[in-house]
């Protein structure tokens, strides 16, 4: 039990060291978007959930994933991971055909090719940079520094943006409704859970983030 202290009270002095000098400002943002999901995000889903049925909802998700194959793929090349950006582009090309433009997942499902989760941000953060300080932006929820570099340069990684600025984020909006509709409780939950949901969801993210690039 001793061990498991000492390990354990390293382990929070570890999370409490992570940096965050705009918390007072974090929280503030962390408290709108809880209010955003509640008032906005929720309700949307649910109205968007009784309209389409899940395997709908399943497959919308796997389009709008398949829309945004380019960062994906161009990641993996910035980072040298050519068996990486071989895979996205495979991906791309069976599920865009076999799967009806990307409604199904038939790469993952028959060829066993997995989605590569690559950003910008993970870009960085693999040639080294540290993610900085921990920032909370409206309706985007948590980043960092580095990922908020990184969420710029991913935005114009999508070659459409630059004839339909607004491509994006309105692919991204329509893909958290989606997600939030396939996930509705999970927030809940997590909160109900949480001794303090605002540090519980930083750790989470930074620990989350900080694993994608080791792998």
């Amino acid at each position: 039990d001793e061990g498991y202290d000492e390990g354990y009270d390293e382990f929070t002095e570890k999370i409490e060291r992570m940096p965050d000098p705009l918390e007072s400002y974090n929280r503030f943002i962390f408290k709108i978007n809880d209010k955003l999901y509640f008032y906005l995000l929720k309700p949307t889903a649910r109205v968007y959930r009784a309209v389409l049925p899940e395997k709908a909802r399943v497959s919308v998700g796997n389009m709008l994933h398949n829309i945004l194959m380019p960062t994906r793929f161009l990641n993996c090349l910035l980072q040298g991971k050519l068996k990486g950006s071989a895979i996205e582009l495979s991906r791309f090309t069976v599920n865009t055909t076999w799967g009806i433009a990307g409604l199904f997942d038939p790469a993952k499902s028959y060829l066993h090719l997995e989605e590569q989760q690559e950003d910008f941000g993970q870009t960085l953060g693999f040639y080294g940079l540290k993610e900085g300080f921990y920032i909370a932006w409206p309706f985007w929820g948590p980043s960092s520094l580095r990922d908020t570099v990184g969420l710029v340069a991913d935005y114009y990684s999508y070659p459409i943006v630059y004839y339909i600025p607004l491509f994006k984020t309105g692919v991204t909006v329509l893909d958290t409704v989606n997600y939030i509709s396939l996930t509705l409780g999970d927030y809940e939950e997590f909160k109900k859970t949480a001794f303090d949901p605002y540090v519980s969801l930083r750790n989470a993210y930074f620990q989350h983030r900080r694993s994608l690039i080791k792998r």
